[in-house]
């Protein structure tokens, strides 16, 4: 009885270390094997190959056997293995995601008809992708670039997908600068490295990113992860209520968390720690129960506003001004469950600006036009024409005539004829009585407009800090830019500002003289 009392002692000191280990020791990433382990104490069932048959354990080596002809196992394993990759997003590479819900707080029925967004206290379930913008998969959360944040809501009218950025603006309004842009803040073709002065160079010759870049260069080009930062759909939305009545919206994520900023310093130093700072920050607090959250609102603009504004209030480049729109608050979006796997929920997932659902109609805008075309292509040649049947991107109901092509087909849509119109009850459209009729057309200016950068200097950078580290930031980029590209620049962001213009060369002057002396210094020792 002293051996068996000795080992119930020992087993329960075992355990209680254990369970001590596992719940103070480890971050919840860092756990993620015991705690299966902890669910599920024994194997969960027999190893089978990929059609079903049980493996027997000698098929689970293939020493003194016949692997290339007897062994279903190896061959499935090692197949699959040089298979697994699909192509990797072209942008927003590296990013992480969760699932959660969104719960409607406050009347905007007046707004629009949209049933995701009417109903106080209804709960509509989300999926939400954060990422970075131009990093590949294996890149570094935190680096200086715009963040993405794209939201779908699965709705009773079909999936809504907002794809926002971090800050409330865009970098162009010409759809064809899309590629141009793409290659400059990509790697050298050669070097294979990037090109700060290809970068500088394009911004030159193309004024309008220069309000994307301030952004980029200021605080907000580095949140602290992605739980504390806004997100913003950019475009200006066409709402429509249930009477027809239209009204023009900007929606806004503001974080619960506090709106928090690093520093290039801080970036640094936790870089050289954790290149998967923003991910294992979203995923612990989660899984801590901590959810993260935000407050949903909209900016709005009656019909009458929009086309009496002096500005293009279409221009994703710019931000409305005050006094000529009033914010609405809609709800609330918490994120409380980390996905069981990363690939089928986060890899796999597609958030398309098209999805919208009635009474949120499109913007009429060219970004926005050329977006929902591009996205499309680009989530058929990633994940395939049927990407919509992925689970994570299905939405609650689908009536369809399109069918086959690479799986998933799903039923296929079985027996239902595969033409429309049809005689033999296949499914039909629906009258929507009180979609707007009119439709807004948008002339672009080709203009070259300083204003939005000038106001970010002065407004937005509203205290000295914020403006120091903003200059310092675009110091730092400009130390290798080629002499006559940086030229180019100062003279640049002195017709934005005078003072800019002056601090920035002052600084370049500077840190240009410590280059050289340290040089120089190296060159005597």
């Amino acid at each position: 009885m002293t051996v068996f009392y000795a080992v119930i002692l020992w087993l329960t000191v075992a355990i209680c270390a254990y369970h001590g280990y596992v719940n103070n020791t480890l971050e919840p990433a860092a756990r993620q094997l015991l705690d299966f382990k902890l669910d599920h104490p024994k194997p969960i069932g027999i190893l089978t190959t990929m059609a079903g048959k049980p493996v027997d354990i000698r098929d689970t080596t293939t020493l003194n056997n016949d692997a290339l002809t007897s062994n279903e196992y190896f061959l499935d394993d090692v197949m699959h293995t040089t298979a697994e990759r699909i192509p990797e997003r072209v942008v927003h590479a590296k990013g992480t995601g969760a699932f959660g819900y969104f719960e409607v707080t406050h009347d905007v029925s007046k707004y629009t008809k949209a049933d995701v967004f009417n109903g106080i206290g209804k709960k509509t379930p989300v999926a939400v992708r954060m990422s970075t913008g131009l990093a590949s998969k294996g890149g570094n959360d935190i680096a200086r670039e715009i963040k993405g944040f794209a939201i779908k809501f699965y709705t009773n009218e079909g999936n809504l997908d907002f794809l926002g950025l971090n800050v409330p603006i865009y970098f162009y309004t010409d759809p064809s600068l899309f590629s141009q842009i793409l290659h400059v803040f990509k790697k050298n073709p050669r070097t294979n490295l990037l090109d700060i002065t290809a970068q500088w160079d394009f911004a030159t010759l193309k004024p309008i990113l220069l309000h994307g870049l301030f952004w980029f260069y200021s605080d907000y080009g580095s949140p602290n992860g992605y739980r504390k930062m806004d997100g913003f759909p950019i475009h200006a939305y066409e709402l429509s209520n249930k009477h027809g009545d239209r009204y023009f919206a900007k929606f806004n994520f503001r974080t619960e968390q506090g709106l928090e900023n690093l520093t290039t310093a801080e970036v640094a130093a936790i870089t050289s720690q954790d290149l998967d700072y923003a991910t294992r920050d979203l995923y612990n607090n989660i899984a801590l129960k901590n959810y993260p959250s935000w407050r949903i609102e909209m900016d709005v603009m009656t019909s009458h506003d929009i086309t009496n504004v002096d500005y293009n209030p279409f221009d994703v480049t710019r931000l409305w001004k005050n006094g000529t729109y009033h914010t609405v608050q809609i709800g609330r979006l918490v994120l409380d469950r980390n996905p069981d796997n990363f690939f089928e929920a986060v890899e796999l997932s597609a958030y398309n600006p098209g999805s919208l659902v009635p009474g949120i109609n499109s913007p009429p805008d060219a970004i926005f036009k050329s977006r929902r075309l591009i996205y499309r292509d680009t989530q058929n040649y990633r994940l395939g024409i049927n990407h919509n049947r992925i689970n994570v991107n299905a939405p609650k109901y689908l009536k369809t005539y399109n069918r086959d092509g690479v799986p998933p087909v799903n039923d296929n849509m079985k027996d239902v004829p595969n033409y429309y119109p049809n005689s033999f009850s296949g499914p039909v459209p629906f009258i929507d009585e009180s979609r707007p009729k009119e439709r807004i057309i948008v002339f672009d200016s080709n203009a070259v407009d300083l204003e939005s950068s000038s106001n970010f200097y002065k407004y937005i950078l509203n205290d000295e800090g914020k403006k120091q580290r903003f200059i310092d930031n675009i110091v730092s980029s400009l130390i290798p830019v080629v002499p006559a590209v940086r030229e180019k620049v100062l003279k640049l962001l002195t017709l934005v500002d005078l003072e800019l213009g002056i601090r920035v060369r002052v600084g370049v002057t500077a840190a240009r003289a410590r280059v050289r002396d340290e040089s120089l210094l190296t060159i005597h020792h």
